[in-house]
């Protein structure tokens, strides 16, 4: 498909090269000289589409192995853009917060009941961790377990676009700052949401479960709503 909006034609030719070979998993990627003869353009040209393809989360270049194709992956290209956007205005993250609640819900029922046993365990391992954080003598923020927590229950919906959203906003939820500090109460309040969700979801109360994620999801926003009224000041 030529003289699109979206790439120009050298850009097109190379992605659809890449793409090609992405057919076959046993075919390496050539050179960036064998590249260029290949397909008949220069090796800064090659160089040029080669960084186009990282930025999209196509490929990775390291020393000494080359070019690699990687697993298509949907939040590789949004968050860069996601990144653009809220360093312009922090408003934006509103939005795209809004955008992740209402996912969450909308696919929070199908998602869970993918879940096995070996899900659910691992889930309530997060918590457990979690909690043992806030009630240590040295209290830690448990950020990593609630953005492993959040993602866990999704790990098996068959969307990797909605799981691309979901994943780059908590890229974003640590660009704002929104990982660094919280009163300990709220944070007891958020994992005591938390618990209560996955334990529903283990004896099969599904819809009670998503009783709670909608006030969990109610607590968060006013949570960022109040943090970045202080960030912006």
């Amino acid at each position: 498909m030529k003289n699109n909006n979206l790439f120009s034609n050298k850009q097109l030719d190379f992605l659809e090269y890449l793409l090609s070979l992405a057919k076959d998993r046993n075919k390496k990627i050539p050179s960036i000289k064998q590249i260029g003869l290949e397909l008949g353009i220069s090796t800064p040209c090659v160089r040029e589409q080669i960084e186009l393809a990282k930025n999209l989360g196509l490929i990775e270049v390291k020393p000494r192995k080359g070019i690699s194709l990687l697993p298509y992956d949907f939040s590789t290209a949004v968050v860069k853009s996601l990144y653009c956007a809220i360093k312009s205005d922090k408003e934006y993250f509103d939005q795209y917060s809004d955008l992740r609640n209402k996912l969450e819900k909308s696919f929070f029922i199908e998602s869970v009941k993918l879940l096995d046993r070996s899900d659910i365990n691992s889930i309530q391992s997060i918590v457990e961790k979690a909690v043992n954080k806030l009630n240590c003598n040295q209290i830690q923020i448990p950020h990593q377990e609630h953005r492993s927590y959040h993602l866990k229950i999704y790990c098996k919906l068959d969307n990797i676009f909605v799981k691309g959203l979901l994943k780059s906003y908590w890229d974003m939820y640590e660009l704002v700052g929104l990982d660094l500090f919280a009163d300990l109460s709220y944070l007891k309040r958020v994992w005591d949401y938390h618990d209560r969700i996955i334990t529903l979801i283990s004896i099969g109360e599904y819809k009670k479960a998503y009783q709670f994620l909608e006030e969990h999801i109610n607590l968060i926003c006013e949570r960022e709503d109040s943090s970045l009224k202080e960030v912006g000041r």
